[in-house]
């Protein structure tokens, strides 16, 4: 299926989906291990996510380059938004690889398409997710990008639990999120988080830190893979 008819699909199943969410899903949590979460950036307020002072106030460049993408390599950017991170990410995996670009907004996912194909890349493939699931296939990606994410999942145990059965068994998840230690950091209290904190739920949840990054302006950069130890041992 092309990246065109895949965003068509997208359009037609979202009434269906949105609807399937609202009448199954569990109310979503507010508080999470000590944490409130943060309300969902709208799609209305997707020119702050490609504003030009970005590169610079972030170091995109940099962290694009920490995440080591490699040619071929099958990765995700989860919450893509209109997809900023997500054509970097297909430009580093080349032809021969494959990012999702995932958002639980359809207009946000119209968005990235027409950035895809204005850029001409066709190896974006958009994934509508829902609050719970990003709906990604299983053992697909060899890394999972959340950049400043994290902090709006509402179902944070049930979203992270997806993410494990979408990753390859040597794969990774990269949480990048605003440093909360930091008072300079112009970013709300509530779009922040404390590496304390991001490792106190990740662990929780089935995942080891693997390596961080933290030479990034605003933000840190945590690198998780899965733990696979039994509980006994752990």
């Amino acid at each position: 299926m092309t990246r065109r008819w895949s965003m068509l699909f997208v359009l037609v199943f979202a009434a269906l989906v949105m609807g399937e969410d609202k009448a199954t899903l569990p109310p979503p949590l507010t508080q999470y291990m000590g944490r409130t979460i943060a309300q969902t950036m709208h799609w209305e307020g997707a020119a702050w996510l490609t504003r030009g002072e970005r590169a610079q106030e972030e170091n995109t460049d940099l962290m694009l380059r920490m995440l080591k993408l490699q040619p071929g390599q099958t990765v995700c950017d989860l919450g893509c938004g209109n997809g900023y991170h997500t054509l970097r990410m297909a430009a580093a995996v080349g032809p021969t690889g494959r990012v999702f670009g995932e958002d639980i907004q359809p207009e946000m996912l119209t968005m990235l398409n027409d950035r895809a194909d204005a850029a001409k890349i066709a190896n974006v493939t958009p994934i509508l997710g829902t609050l719970m699931d990003p709906r990604l296939p299983d053992g697909s990606c060899d890394m999972i990008l959340l950049v400043d994410v994290y902090h709006e999942i509402s179902y944070p145990q049930q979203m992270l639990a997806a993410i494990r059965k979408a990753l390859k068994p040597t794969g990774r998840v990269v949480l990048v999120e605003f440093r909360a230690e930091d008072p300079k950091v112009p970013i709300k209290p509530l779009h922040k988080m404390s590496k304390a904190q991001v490792d106190k739920e990740l662990t929780a949840n089935g995942f080891k830190l693997a390596e961080s990054f933290d030479d990034l302006p605003w933000q840190h950069m945590l690198f998780y893979e899965r733990d696979d130890a039994p509980a006994k041992d752990k």
